[in-house]
């Protein structure tokens, strides 16, 4: 009679050869592509499990670069941005290289020092169709676009939106250098409002209500 062999076991962890990392369901990890001269892949971990002859395989969810999508990098996109996806894959460990950090969007904008294993996620992808969730997000400035963490803006005092120095005909040096700023909007409701004789007791500006759609 055959033997049965031995069926696959869930581990606890997985330390990383050569390093003192170990690695955890739940942890992000870079992993080594194929073509070493593109930038390692980067995977959320959901399992880690060992076959009869310990060769030790990860469970892992695909994040995908902005370049990776279907509709490309676009403008908005951060250069650390990443799409958490809906493409599950099973890797073997010996292709971790390293660990990494996927901070949730409002908890990058807040660090301080961006370091080489941060990264940042604020939406989900669908590999097949090229969907994205949530399918739009606040847009900002005369171009309307997304919020780019990597690119300075300036907010304005009258109606709180914020600006790219480009897109007000300003250079960095120059919003850098600012105290305060009224967008263009801003400074002509202002100059009306001196030139008026009439003592305005609320001017409440209506919010602006704009979204970005992402369309495929």
């Amino acid at each position: 009679m055959a033997k049965t062999k031995p069926g696959k076991k869930d581990l606890d962890s997985y330390a990383i050869k050569g390093t003192n990392k170990v690695v955890r369901p739940g942890d992000c990890v870079l992993m080594r592509p194929s073509d070493s001269d593109k930038p390692p892949y980067v995977a959320l971990v959901e399992k880690i499990e060992a076959d009869h002859r310990n060769n030790v395989k990860v469970r892992v969810r695909w994040y995908y670069r902005p370049e990776e999508s279907i509709g490309g990098r676009r403008q908005f996109h951060g250069a650390k941005e990443l799409f958490l996806s809906d493409h599950y894959d099973v890797q073997s460990a010996h292709t971790i290289e390293g660990k990494c950090i996927v901070h949730t969007f409002k908890n990058y904008t807040k660090l301080e020092n961006v370091g080489a294993e941060d990264y940042f996620c604020r939406f989900e992808y669908k590999a097949a169709t090229g969907g994205f969730t949530p399918d739009r997000v606040a847009v900002y400035c005369k171009c309307e676009m997304p919020y780019n963490p990597d690119d300075l803006m300036v907010q304005c005092e009258g109606c709180k939106d914020w600006f790219h120095p480009s897109c007000m005909e300003m250079t960095i040096e120059e919003a850098k250098g600012l105290d305060h700023f009224l967008c263009s909007d801003c400074t002509s409701e202002d100059d009306a409002k001196r030139s008026m004789n009439t003592f305005l007791v609320s001017a409440s500006l209506e919010p602006k209500v704009r979204a970005f759609i992402f369309m495929v």
